[in-house]
């Protein structure tokens, strides 16, 4: 079987499944994208240049959508070169977020094409007008609704989507649902296992370790849409009630999925302007991107970690995390409660709440030991339902080799159709 994956930060989602499907005897695997990330063994990486982003006149509800027709002509095009040295793909995966799915079709007609439906924009029940006290506008909504363009235009093309979990599943129109497998891209339990280094050294000299009390939250980057806003609010509160706490904060200051905030500040400058002197730096500490395996150091050693979202895409730390177990305190937002039951395998909290996530930090500090069964729990349900080698990896190969072979519902994963 040829593959050929696409994604512009390839290999990103496609990198364990790209890599197991390599070192099948007589496949070809091909992965595209636009940035020179390290390819996985045995995995050809072609690359596509940059395109240039929208015009300055163009309509802003249009903006995307300019941007993702370049990119989609600059991926068709390299597509043609793959063609022109004989590649022909049996099965195309491709993340259509961006416009790389816009043109498959039409250089690649005969190949089953396989879309990963991450997210669709939508104006009510999602990211949009999540924030209280902050009106969705005509305007908002029709922005939202043309966003979707570059998607439609690549699924209409497709003979097969996935999707990583039943509520982002959800939020695509009917007739792309039908055709949508929930199959998350999974994570490896031996790696993200409660098993290993707990301890951390910061730049400064500092180290923690699980013997202390530690609180801890984790985003790509810090952001209202992971809840960084409200994590902070809540800190006050615990630090004054657990005069040994310590918060290690792990992520960047770029942009992240929303708006950034007016004046070029990054929301980290922002929220620690609103909190002043309310807030202990001294016990606060920003560890900024950390590498895996600190990642992991980092869920092992911690006695509560916080994990908020927009309703949104669901990340992969948070399942990392639980690998790990941690003890997961989250939003009861979706797709979090997928994941996350209340009381059984960690604890949930309303987003827009800071007193009570402060109060519920502050329960699972005095008694660790009461939450023991939740972080074995948690586990479990990561070895049950998303364990790479086991349950995820054969789900995703066995999904592909029926897409190429011309019968996709044989190994479609399909819930019932909300």
């Amino acid at each position: 079987m040829q593959a050929l994956f696409i994604h512009q930060n390839f290999p990103a989602q496609f990198v364990h499944l790209s890599a197991a499907l390599a070192t099948r005897p007589g496949n070809k695997v091909v992965g595209l994208g636009e940035n020179a990330n390290r390819a996985p063994p045995d995995v050809v990486h072609a690359r596509y240049p940059k395109p240039k982003g929208h015009g300055d006149q163009t309509h802003r509800y249009l903006r995307q959508t300019e941007a993702a027709v370049r990119r989609g002509q600059a991926a068709a095009q390299a597509c043609a070169q793959l063609l022109n040295r004989g590649i022909r793909p049996d099965v195309i995966y491709c993340h259509p977020g961006w416009g790389e799915g816009l043109y498959l079709r039409d250089v690649f007609p005969d190949a089953r094409i396989v879309h990963y439906c991450e997210y669709y924009y939508r104006s009510v029940g999602g990211d949009v007008g999540f924030e209280p006290g902050k009106e969705t506008t005509l305007d908002d909504m029709a922005r939202v609704r043309t966003m979707n363009l570059p998607q439609l235009l690549s699924l209409e093309g497709a003979d097969w989507c996935t999707s990583p979990t039943l509520w982002q599943r959800s939020r695509y129109p009917a007739w792309v649902r039908r055709m949508t497998s929930v199959v998350h891209e999974g994570v490896n339990p031996e790696f993200s296992t409660p098993n290993g280094p707990r301890t951390l050294a910061l730049p400064d000299g500092r180290k923690f370790s699980a013997e202390d009390e530690v609180v801890t939250m984790v985003a790509r980057n810090l952001e209202p849409y992971r809840g960084f806003h409200v994590f902070m609010r809540a800190v006050p509160e615990i630090l004054a009630r657990r005069p040994a706490a310590q918060v290690l904060i792990v992520g960047g200051e770029e942009r992240g999925y929303g708006p950034v905030p007016a004046g070029g500040k990054s929301w980290k400058q922002v929220v620690l302007e609103q909190l002043g002197d309310r807030l202990d730096l001294s016990r606060v500490h920003f560890i900024g991107r950390v590498g895996h395996d600190a990642l992991q150091a980092v869920f092992r050693l911690s006695r509560a970690h916080v994990y908020l979202t927009y309703p949104f895409v669901l990340s992969w730390s948070a399942i990392e995390a639980m690998a790990c177990e941690a003890l997961i305190i989250g939003s009861a937002t979706p797709p979090v409660e997928e994941v996350i039951r209340h009381g059984e395998n960690g604890l949930l909290v309303s987003f827009h709440d800071p007193a009570a996530l402060a109060e519920t930090v502050v329960r699972a500090l005095e008694k660790p030991s009461d939450y023991a069964p939740l972080r074995r729990a948690a586990r479990q349900m990561v070895l049950e339902r998303f364990h790479l080698r086991d349950v995820t990896l054969p789900q995703q190969i066995a999904l592909l080799e029926a897409l190429a072979s011309g019968k996709p519902g044989s190994a479609a994963i399909l819930p019932p159709l909300d």
